[in-house]
């Protein structure tokens, strides 16, 4: 086969970039390498909040991977951005497509270089692949290149995906590139008027074989057993009622005896002896805090795909999840590796739950889970088979099926009998 020459759009990239899309965009473009020409096109963005130009523009390689990094028009008007939000949120209905697409310009980030870069070049590619459907990179560049486009679109039900104005962008791609089978029913669900076949291509995980508990205890002076949040430390995360739910939990003289948090704080973080955060961390760092929590814990509603969830169970250990996401529920029940809740009293039982034992056998269960569904050999051949496809012919209604003529059925990573606690 010869190689393909593939372009990833994405928001922002880079080692300092913390968020899920970004993550795996790189982690997908970094592996590829060894069967495709691949580039990284991106803004030079570090934080999403105000989308301020901080990496230098121009090209460098980042995980041996050629980024090319365009200058953000400007950074976000915040306070305008969050009025603009909340109009819109209470009026979906009756909000205009031109005002739906003034609060895509005022999200960002607009970048009218990339823009111009994926016209003006868009013939050296065989196949750009778009991550994350929320941002303008996607909503303004996909339709200018759509002929070759992929849409990986980590789509959940949020407030902005029941605007109008995203109708013609998922309508729009060669291919849709889902996440998990909760992601793929949902954004079927939302778009039942759009044919949309596109298929389940997760990642890969792999735990480093060096992982040391000792070090990151001994690193921020944890003595003690402790739960684990990692991730970006904001609301939108569930981490205001995380907090409320673990401070009333150790007001009881429950067990464990630690929350550390891991990641960049976005929200101020309540100032109790028993919650500690360290900051965002390397990587070595954050295995060594997976090797050493006693569970992890995802209180997010809103997620397409938990990486960490994975990297969790990767170390062999137990996840506790919000009952109110279906991705997360949903991977629990397929690893057969964590317990989920919707309400206090369900946190306080399946924190209490998690015994020695019942802890090795979940993490067990979803280590094992892991390394049957989630390598990257299968996570390649699923997009060579795609960009070979894309570069075959037109499309067919939208889509293209990944896995010549298997069912949707036949494309889900294995499952055993589900388990429910909590």
């Amino acid at each position: 086969m010869s190689a393909r020459r593939v372009a990833f759009v994405v928001q922002r990239c880079g080692e300092e970039v913390v968020g899920g899309a970004e993550s795996l965009c790189l982690q997908v473009a970094s592996r590829l390498r060894a069967v495709c020409e691949v580039e990284i096109l991106t803004t030079c963005a570090l934080d999403y909040q105000t989308w301020r130009n901080e990496y230098p523009q121009g090209y460098c390689y980042v995980r041996g991977v050629v980024v090319r990094r365009f200058p953000v028009d400007r950074p976000r008007d915040t306070r305008s951005f969050d009025r603009l939000s909340r109009d819109i949120e209470f009026d979906i209905s009756g909000t205009p497509p031109e005002r739906q697409e003034d609060w895509m310009r005022a999200q960002g980030p607009m970048s009218s270089q990339l823009f111009a870069y994926l016209r003006d070049y868009e013939r050296l590619y065989d196949a750009i692949v778009f991550f994350g459907y929320l941002y303008a990179t996607t909503y303004f560049g996909l339709p200018q290149v759509a002929r070759k486009a992929v849409l990986v679109p980590f789509a959940h039900d949020e407030w902005p995906i029941r605007l109008s104005m995203w109708e013609r962008i998922f309508a729009a791609p060669r291919a849709l590139v889902f996440s998990t089978e909760e992601e793929r029913d949902f954004v079927r669900r939302r778009f039942a008027n759009l044919t949309l076949r596109g298929d389940i291509v997760s990642v890969g995980i792999e735990a480093p074989s060096d992982r040391n508990p000792e070090r990151f205890r001994k690193r921020f002076g944890i003595e003690e057993p402790f739960l684990l949040y990692l991730g970006r430390i904001e609301k939108a995360k569930g981490v205001d009622v995380l907090f409320e739910d673990f401070i009333r939990y150790r007001e009881a003289r429950r067990g464990p005896k630690k929350l550390v948090l891991v990641g960049r704080e976005h929200t101020a973080v309540p100032k109790h002896p028993d919650i500690v955060v360290v900051g965002q961390v390397d990587e070595q760092a954050k295995w060594d805090a997976l090797a050493g929590c006693d569970a992890l814990l995802m209180p997010s509603q809103f997620e397409s795909l938990s990486l960490v969830l994975l990297e969790a169970w990767a170390c062999g250990k137990p996840v506790v999840v919000n009952a109110r996401s279906s991705v997360l529920v949903g991977q629990c029940r397929r690893a057969q590796g964590g317990v989920w809740y919707d309400s206090y009293e369900e946190f306080e039982v399946a924190l209490d739950l998690l015994d020695r034992d019942l802890r090795q056998t979940l993490g067990r269960q979803g280590q094992d889970h892991v390394l049957n569904a989630y390598n990257w050999e299968q996570v390649l051949r699923a997009y060579r088979a795609l960009f070979d496809a894309l570069s075959g012919g037109p499309s067919t209604n939208g889509a293209i099926n990944l896995y010549d003529g298997r069912t949707d059925e036949d494309a889900r990573p294995g499952s055993k009998t589900n388990l429910r606690y909590g």
